[in-house]
């Protein structure tokens, strides 16, 4: 497995399971308990660190169905104030945006990754991670954010991915099956077949994100609202874990790190 590095951090490769804690900058997030208000965020992304989190992923623009659309302009000043707050601590930070203009706008801050859920479907966002130098994590897509179907499509999708980095020069990456409604031509009933193949994303041999915090899936059968799906998401982490997940992103992160220093002993990769 080829290893990717965030600021020193080595990830994949036989190395402990890290963990990605989430700081959303938009109210119009589907949890509401991720969303830090501007000022808040050094505040938030130092108690996270201070939980367990290796890296910060930081979005401005909530891409659960449904969400009401914001400008890019919008998304791209939302990010910079927030990162703006990080600026010379030395944490660890992603940014969550498949726009070029909003990536392009995260550079004048320390940013050490690009999230591109979009899985390098726009060319141009591509030469810009390949420009800077940056790890990338991607999710598995062909035009559209998690267009796949079915896990057979999702498979395809991430093999697209490392043909994309391949052409793009683009070297350090972690692949996102992409678990998540991220259409309405989705179902749930793709996220758990995700769930239980997700060891069949490991021949890509590439670093795998496990990203299911307080997801609609986890709410089933009951329809639970993501405040009450803490304890699915943990569950689930540890089963993703065994499955070799390489990284989880979260919003929880104090949990999520305990079931990752647990599940990690479960698996010897402590």
């Amino acid at each position: 497995m080829h290893r990717c590095v965030v600021k020193g951090i080595p990830i994949g490769e036989g190395f402990p399971v890290r963990l990605m804690g989430v700081i959303n900058c938009s109210p119009e997030s589907f949890f509401h308990g991720s969303y830090v208000m501007p000022g808040s965020i050094l505040k938030r992304a130092e108690e996270m660190v201070s939980l367990g989190a290796d890296i910060i992923d930081i979005g401005a623009r909530s891409t659960a169905p449904g969400s009401p659309p914001i400008s890019v302009a919008t998304e791209a000043e939302r990010l910079s104030s927030a990162l703006a707050e990080l600026d010379g601590t030395g944490i660890p930070v992603s940014v969550d945006t498949m726009h070029c203009a909003v990536l392009e706008s995260a550079l004048s801050h320390d940013i050490h990754a690009a999230n591109d859920i979009s899985g390098f479907a726009d060319p141009a966002y591509a030469c810009i991670v390949a420009d800077a130098g940056l790890p990338a994590l991607l999710m598995a897509s062909e035009k559209m954010p998690g267009d796949a179907t079915n896990f057979r499509e999702t498979l395809k999708n991430l093999s697209r991915i490392v043909t994309r980095c391949a052409e793009a020069g683009v070297s350090s990456y972690i692949l996102d099956p992409g678990i998540g409604l991220w259409h309405s031509s989705r179902s749930t009933a793709l996220d758990w077949d995700i769930c239980r193949n997700f060891e069949q994303c490991s021949p890509f041999g590439r670093p795998l994100l496990a990203a299911v915090s307080r997801k609609t899936f986890l709410g089933e059968p009951d329809g639970r609202p993501p405040e009450m799906r803490l304890a699915a998401s943990l569950g689930i982490t540890a089963l993703l874990i065994q499955k070799g997940a390489d990284i989880i992103r979260t919003h929880d992160v104090r949990e999520t790190a305990e079931v990752i220093r647990m599940a990690s002993r479960m698996v010897d990769r402590a």
